[in-house]
């Protein structure tokens, strides 16, 4: 029975009893959605109020601005490889397996209206430019009412470095803003034992409404998806680790229940604290942390970028649309920035597909239709293989700016997972 109240257990438990439900009263499974979603809301309230508070707090106590300066140059390289990397490898397995071989689809049989919704949300990210300007919110509290972690950022930065001007109230002011992160911390440890019903309802309403039948017809994409993030994982998150000087087997068992939250609420922003968390108590730096992980929420999605060039892949072999190298190397080109002009929009997953293919009209865009129904089957393999990535990035680049315990890092590994965390833990300095 002691297992049974281990939260990772609890939340393999309630997907298992989700799928069955959904299975087997699917009308009554897919109006179990509100539980998912109310779960995830609940988790984001309180993300916005703690990347803040621990950015600002953490620039605040940093004397070498150029230092700062570094860490972010440097995690938008590591970031920019990484996920340029997944792109490639999408489109690698995409042409070698060809998971949409077969298919002969006619695209004038497709309903264009099945996907509208989503075209429309793309024709709406208006490229770099808005997505610039987006960053600055219309108030100092907007991105927070918002839950906008770039906006959230920024603010962050700006107050941050406005203390370090301030001395001695600076000070003060940060030390206020560690005793409010304490306080919101304190409420997702509260918050997050409601993740096996998100879990549950988010499982039954994704089987209810979709039912196995979609996964039976499009299994082949299915599984060569979660097989080639299950590969990027091992092996190149698993050689970054190596490099890095730890197990990412290791790691993996740390962070589970993080992983299995996210696998139920099919959202890697559910465990964003979480996991912040036990990046500081794996030794990597606090302000480290809270610039990265967030900003990976962004510019490191390493499953979206998997997904992006493999489905492209596979809907024109469906319908049987040739490309040429040289189209394919184009459609790797453009991935590289719809898959950041995007981020941060509801489902943006399958909208950023839309926006590539809306670049790319050689492939149909009425063929996103054959996507919609397993879409959310494979949006909780994007989630964890995002949380992964922006994990393992996290402690490489403390790792790269000097910023992280690697005695810690090897003691808590070799310890495993604490209990569920819900308040700080004391952490290097910065």
């Amino acid at each position: 029975m002691r297992h049974f109240r281990v939260l990772y257990v609890q939340v393999i438990i309630a997907i298992v009893l989700g799928v069955a439900v959904g299975a087997l009263w699917p009308h009554f499974g897919a109006a179990l959605k509100p539980l998912g979603d109310a779960f995830v809301k609940l988790i984001k309230m309180a993300v916005a109020p703690v990347i803040f508070c621990t950015i600002a707090a953490g620039v605040a106590r940093m004397s070498d601005m150029k230092a700062f300066g570094r860490l972010g140059v440097r995690t938008l390289i590591y970031f920019e490889v990484i996920s340029t990397l997944a792109l490639v490898i999408g489109l690698v397995v995409g042409r070698v397996v060809r998971p949409g071989s077969g298919f002969n689809v006619d695209p004038a049989t497709l309903d264009p209206a099945i996907a509208a919704d989503y075209v429309a949300k793309a024709e709406h990210a208006d490229g770099w430019v808005a997505f610039l300007l987006n960053l600055i919110p219309d108030s100092f509290f907007s991105g927070l009412a918002k839950g906008d972690l770039l906006q959230v950022l920024l603010v962050a930065l700006l107050t941050g470095f406005a203390c370090t001007r301030l001395g001695g109230l600076g000070e003060k002011v940060a030390d206020v803003l560690d005793d409010i992160a304490k306080l919101f911390f304190a409420i997702i440890g509260l918050l997050v034992k409601l993740a096996p019903l998100g879990a549950f309802g988010a499982m039954a309403f994704t089987v209810g409404k979709y039912g196995t039948g979609a996964l039976v017809n499009l299994g082949a994409l299915i599984a060569t998806f979660y097989a080639t993030s299950l590969v990027f994982v091992l092996v190149v998150l698993g050689l970054v680790a190596r490099l890095c000087g730890f197990s990412l087997l290791r790691f993996l068992a740390y962070i589970r229940d993080e992983i299995f939250i996210v696998l139920g609420a099919c959202s890697s922003e559910a465990a964003l604290p979480q996991m912040m968390l036990k990046l500081q108590r794996l030794g990597a730096g606090k302000t480290t942390v809270g610039l990265v992980i967030p900003t990976g929420y962004s510019f490191n999605l390493d499953g979206t970028n998997i997904y992006m060039t493999l489905a492209t892949l596979f809907l024109a072999q469906a319908t049987n649309t040739p490309l040429s190298l040289g189209q394919e190397l184009t459609l790797l080109a453009v991935a590289m920035l719809t898959s950041k002009g995007a981020s941060g929009v509801t489902g943006a997953g399958f909208i950023t597909l839309a926006a590539t293919l809306a670049v790319m009209p050689t492939i149909p865009i009425a063929a996103l239709a054959l996507l919609v129904g397993v879409d959310r089957f494979m949006s909780e393999c994007r989630a964890v293989t995002n949380l992964i990535g922006n994990g393992v990035g996290a402690l490489a680049i403390a790792r790269w700016e000097g910023d992280l315990d690697r005695d810690r890092l090897a003691a808590e590994l070799k310890m495993g997972p604490p209990p569920m965390l819900a308040a700080p833990v004391a952490a290097p300095a910065d």
